[in-house]
């Protein structure tokens, strides 16, 4: 009998246990980005509808609340690619849980003040702390030796019309190296935001790469400078053959373009 009765508790926990495991393909969020996130520009770009959106803002939280159950413990437990896959999600989803309390509003930017940008508010609770944006992006993402990930600068948004596109799905573990790359072409070939001027021989930049140019000149990903990473693309910067060879050769000046901190609202 108490051979029995241990067995049924031990299944119990068991059971607990399973049905409190994180959900790794992060059903709930890439449900609402399925939902909200608009794709244009054949694919190359997104828009959010906030105004829908906002009427959904629970589900958002009931989201991020799984996230808050995860402690420190749990997450070093992971490989990398649950890890980076959970982050960059985090970071989206607070991005836009912070708009959608704000909304509607023209840009992220106002919600900031002249003492806390909106990315140093601490309205983040994760592993047992009260951080910001920047806590999750700079502290955890880019800490250095720890994922080395330049491709984080294409997938991490930001609410802003200058920003690399939302996807419409959640990041997952075992497509992970898949979505950063599709990520990468959807960006640099956005000619809005990234392109070559062949007739001023320069590459006219997203600012994100004057910002974070360092992270693309440390050997990661064969990139050891913002030269070679553009070299490496230059498809995705024209479709000219000459245009690509003089790329490839890093013949071309770099220029940043200004970025549109207009809402990224459909």
């Amino acid at each position: 009998m108490n051979r029995v009765f241990y067995y049924v508790i031990a299944l119990m926990i068991l059971c607990v246990s399973s049905a409190s495991a994180f959900d790794h393909s992060h059903a709930k969020w890439d449900a609402l980005l399925k939902k909200y996130v608009v794709l244009i520009n054949d694919g190359k770009a997104s828009r959010v509808r906030y105004a829908a959106f906002k009427k959904d803002h629970t589900r958002l939280k009931q989201y991020l609340h799984n996230l808050t159950h995860v402690d420190k413990k749990e997450f070093s437990a992971w490989e990398k690619e649950k890890q980076l896959s959970f982050l960059i999600n985090a970071y989206n989803a607070y991005t836009i849980d912070l708009i959608l309390s704000k909304y509607p509003l023209r840009s992220i930017k106002d919600i900031g003040t002249t003492m806390i940008s909106p990315w140093r508010k601490k309205f983040i609770r994760l592993f047992g702390k009260r951080i910001h944006l920047d806590g999750i992006e700079h502290d955890l993402i880019r800490k250095p030796g720890v994922y080395d990930e330049p491709l984080i600068h294409v997938v991490l948004v930001c609410a802003a019309k200058g920003c690399p596109p939302l996807r419409n799905e959640a990041f997952v573990p075992e497509r992970l190296n898949e979505q950063l790359e599709d990520n990468l072409v959807k960006f640099l070939s956005d000619k809005r935001l990234n392109r070559f001027n062949f007739r001023k021989r320069t590459i006219e930049a997203s600012e994100i790469f004057k910002w974070y140019g360092g992270d693309f000149s440390k050997g990661f990903r064969d990139y050891d400078s913002l030269e070679s990473f553009f070299a490496k693309h230059a498809d995705l910067l024209t479709d000219i053959p000459k245009q690509q060879d003089m790329l490839k050769e890093m013949k071309a000046k770099i220029k940043f373009l200004e970025y549109d901190w207009s809402l990224n609202d459909f």
